[in-house]
């Protein structure tokens, strides 16, 4: 048996003990506290840096994109966030030490210009929400930014309808372009063309687009619009198809030289107000005919540029390809025979042109400017391959559509992004398009909707997942 002082040794023990644990217990929290901010805690915890990208979502879920309507239902609104006030640092005790270590400076680098960067990088063209709402705009630009994970998107900029009289502007679609392009991240081209009837040459045809009479109107047009939305404008294209009557209807003819003058123009006007951004030369449409009226060989017309001097001009070379119905493996005189395509074209060794063929366009393209002695990449503005296997007809001229299914589409649109990447000297390629279909109401009488993404019934088409899972893919290896 324990001696009663014996035991009263112990408990004292033991509640001395607890009295020092409980103080040195209390004492280390009070120090957690006021050492450390519980505000600034809070605001860390609530702020995670990204650990991985995000998982692909579940196509079974996903089948259907909402779209805008003219009655948008009522959507959730991103509430604007004011940051807190930065926090003062706490001053720390300064504890002198035998051989201070001696951190190397950092110097702030400045923010990369479009210019700069020529990276492959893949866009796609979006086409304006016709009600202009800006949530409606952004059930467009959302999935491009997070889904598709695209850096890039394509707007058309009708120049007669955003400047109807002299100096008088009409800025609301491109405002909620611009706004909703920038609200993503998502660099932004503008193609500008079609001059307005003010602007016209005399005795032109107004019913058909055409250029200014005089170049340095069109120029001063790009000028404003690049000052009004300075730094969010990163790339403009320089007219488009002008090789076609359809694109460049003058009295003067589908005359090079004369669309050298406006390029020109618009170069030496918007680089001292923007050098950042990439200007990129009308693309031509690839056509075997060189009628001078209708339309101009597509060869032909780049060859009398390169000669006049487009490349002191541009930063990138613009171009288009439509796919026709041919893969982008083949070049024009490889083209493996065809006995059931509607479209003959391709196959039939008599009108066989590298225009049919996606890979011999560019690569004519790219080989003319090396002969030249230059170096300037291929900016390609607009390619894809048309289906009309979920619409059942195609318009006019366009048979082509009849002869591929939805699973070609996909399949050559991602060979040619392969192919564009592998080659070197493409710097920027734009899918042609996303959303003419829904906006077009998939009506059979319009080319457009023939390239869309997005198909009848609102459904994704196999070509939008192929994209997606490309450019995954092409994100992985950038940054592994």
């Amino acid at each position: 048996m324990v001696s009663n002082p014996v035991y009263k040794q112990i408990r004292n023990f033991t509640l001395i003990w607890l009295t020092i644990s409980i103080t040195m217990v209390l004492m280390t929290f009070l120090a957690i506290y006021f050492t450390y901010n519980p505000s600034e805690l809070r605001l860390q915890a609530a702020n995670p840096l990204p650990l991985r990208s995000p998982e692909p979502p579940n196509e079974s879920i996903q089948a259907l994109l909402v779209l805008p309507s003219p009655s948008p239902q009522p959507t959730f609104t991103a509430m604007a966030i004011t940051p807190s006030p930065t926090l003062p640092y706490l001053e720390a005790e300064v504890i002198p030490i035998a051989s201070p270590t001696v951190l190397p400076t950092l110097t702030p680098q400045p923010t990369s210009l479009p210019v700069d960067n020529q990276a492959f990088q893949v866009g796609i063209h979006v086409q304006q929400a016709p009600d202009l709402a800006e949530d409606s705009q952004e059930n467009f630009y959302s999935p491009v930014a997070t889904d598709l994970r695209l850096p890039w998107v394509k707007h058309r900029v009708e120049w007669r309808l955003v400047e109807a009289a002299p100096a008088d502007y009409d800025w609301s679609e491109l405002d909620s372009v611009v706004s909703s392009a920038a609200r993503y991240d998502l660099k932004l081209l503008l193609t500008i063309a079609a001059a307005p009837d003010w602007a016209r040459e005399a005795g032109a045809d107004l019913s058909q687009p055409g250029p200014p009479a005089d170049p340095q109107t069109f120029a001063q047009f790009a000028a404003e619009m690049v000052t009004r939305y300075l730094g969010k404008i990163h790339a403009i294209e320089v007219w488009n198809q002008q090789n076609l009557n359809r694109g460049w209807t003058s009295p003067a003819g589908l005359n090079a030289a004369n669309y050298l003058e406006l390029l020109r123009a618009t170069y030496q006007t918007i680089k001292p107000i923007d050098p950042g951004i990439i200007i990129i030369s009308g693309a031509l449409t690839p056509t075997g005919v060189n009628d001078g009226i209708g339309a101009f060989d597509n060869s032909s017309y780049m060859r009398q540029l390169i000669e006049g001097g487009l490349l002191e001009s541009v930063d990138c070379v613009g171009a288009h390809h439509n796919g026709y119905n041919v893969s982008p493996d083949h070049r024009y005189n490889e083209i493996p025979a065809d006995a059931n395509a509607n479209f003959r074209g391709p196959f039939d060794r008599e009108t066989e042109h590298p225009s049919f063929s996606f890979r011999s366009t560019l690569e004519g393209y790219a080989n003319r400017i090396r002969a030249s002695g230059a170096e300037t990449k291929i900016c390609v503005t607009a390619f894809g391959w048309a289906s009309a296997e979920d619409l059942g007809g195609a318009p006019q001229g366009f048979e082509f559509a009849l002869d591929n299914t939805l699973a070609e589409q996909a399949d050559w649109t991602a060979k040619a992004l392969n192919a564009m990447r592998d080659w070197g000297w493409v710097w920027l390629a734009f899918v042609w398009n996303f959303d003419h279909g829904p906006l077009a109401d998939y009506a059979t009488t319009n080319d457009t909707v023939l390239y869309s993404l997005i198909g009848p019934g609102e459904t994704l088409r196999p070509a939008y997942h192929s994209i997606r899972e490309w450019q995954r893919d092409y994100l992985a290896r950038a940054n592994s």
